[in-house]
């Protein structure tokens, strides 16, 4: 677990030194041409970045299989989550400079917005059990909601590029880096969405074959979401 530790943490330098040098070099230059030919490396870096600890993975995983939710919807959702973790660090950037300054940590961190999300998902969680235990119908748009709630936590990386970005007098470079990450790390939480769904309908299949009937198996699962959400969500709050 160290070196696999210290192997992300040498990952994320390495992205950052050289997410710097390209915009400090076009913050020089001004030539596009050369920004435009990195976009496949901001792809890269945004997949990998998406593939470190953090980004709700298993946060989506767990309400996509809990939910049992189907594969194109999964996909939207993590689209949707993808679009506001990023977009909303794009915003604090470009908008909210007075909250960067007082409430971003030295790791991007957004202390305000990611406990109001936490103290969602944990409602989430809640509603999960509830609506399971009550046997209630599941509300229309209601994946695309816990989607926004779930993506307010602002992508550090992102911010990390905007900031630097703006101080170099080139927030244009960070908008481009931002579109490429964007790609990359929905890319990442796409796959973990249908690979979930996928997951959750087997279980449902696998306990129908069992003997457990299609609701109290779709109840099982939801409980199973419901509390997985509660968990993660509220010990991230607690530490």
């Amino acid at each position: 677990m160290t070196n696999i530790f210290g192997w992300l943490v040498a990952l994320q330098a390495t992205i950052h030194g050289a997410i710097a040098e390209h915009i400090q070099a076009f913050a020089g230059s001004g030539d596009w041409l050369t920004l435009l030919a990195v976009l496949p490396m901001g792809m890269l870096f945004g997949a990998a970045h998406g593939l470190t600890p953090g980004h709700n993975k298993m946060v989506l995983a767990s309400y996509v299989a809990g939910d049992r939710v189907p594969a194109l919807r999964a996909s939207l959702i993590a689209i949707v989550l993808t679009a506001v973790h990023v977009g909303s660090a794009v915003v604090i950037a470009m908008g909210a400079s007075f909250l960067v300054s007082r409430t971003i940590t030295n790791a991007g961190q957004a202390p305000l917005l990611e406990m109001a999300s936490r103290i969602l998902l944990v409602m989430i969680g809640l509603w999960l059990v509830l609506r399971s235990v009550l046997g209630r119908p599941h509300a229309h748009g209601e994946g695309l909601g816990f989607a926004v709630i779930a993506g307010l936590i602002p992508c550090p990386l992102t911010l990390f590029v905007m900031v630097l970005a703006m101080s170099q007098g080139v927030p244009e470079a960070g908008l481009v880096f931002a579109i490429a990450m964007l790609a990359g790390v929905g890319l990442v939480l796409t796959t973990v969405a249908l690979v979930a769904s996928f997951g959750g309908q087997a279980l449902a299949r696998s306990l129908g074959r069992h003997g457990t009937s299609a609701a109290h198996a779709a109840r099982g699962l939801e409980v199973m979401a419901g509390v997985a959400l509660i968990a993660m969500a509220g010990h991230q709050l607690i530490r």
